[in-house]
């Protein structure tokens, strides 16, 4: 069965970046299950993945478009530390996540001085051309539940990718 609209699959897959650093795996976990077409993995990868069936191993390379969005300035601003919950945890790398144009959007301590706390709200894959080697594992038809809530129903979830 090829993998296409409203089905699910499974695949394990290696992220690294232009380096070759690894940044994430399915290594030792369960496969990563996602609802075809539901847009619960970025566009770039599920393109890649459109056709393919159990078995299939390939590499791909998803440009920032087609990934976590280009990297923009627009999304990296300064607040004052009184705005945070408790504001005496602040430090830089702090992650957190907070509605940014009426989205919720993981976002980032980049800076703190003094007072003023500078945040990225990019995703911090954002700008990055991402290099995947992925096996297919398994396709099958999505149940009606699945459907109708748009995503896979298993005890086995991963959010990065």
């Amino acid at each position: 069965m090829k993998i296409e609209k409203d089905l699910v699959a499974s695949f394990d897959y290696t992220l690294k970046d232009d380096e070759g650093t690894m940044l994430d795996t399915s290594d030792g976990k369960e496969p990563l299950s996602y609802l075809h077409g539901a847009g619960n993995i970025i566009s770039g990868l599920e393109n890649e993945l459109s056709g393919h069936e159990a078995g299939d191993s390939f590499s791909a390379v998803i440009e920032p478009e087609d990934a976590y969005g280009v990297y923009s300035d627009e999304m990296v601003f300064t607040v004052t530390r009184d705005k945070f919950d408790d504001p005496d945890q602040v430090e830089e790398g702090l992650r957190f996540q907070a509605q940014i144009g009426g989205e919720p959007r993981l976002c980032t301590v980049s800076k703190v001085d003094g007072e003023d706390v500078q945040i990225d709200a990019n995703h911090p894959l954002a700008g990055m051309k991402l290099h995947f080697d992925v096996t297919v594992r398994d396709v099958r038809e999505a149940t009606a539940q699945e459907l109708e809530h748009g995503h896979v129903h298993e005890a086995h979830h991963h959010e990065d990718v």
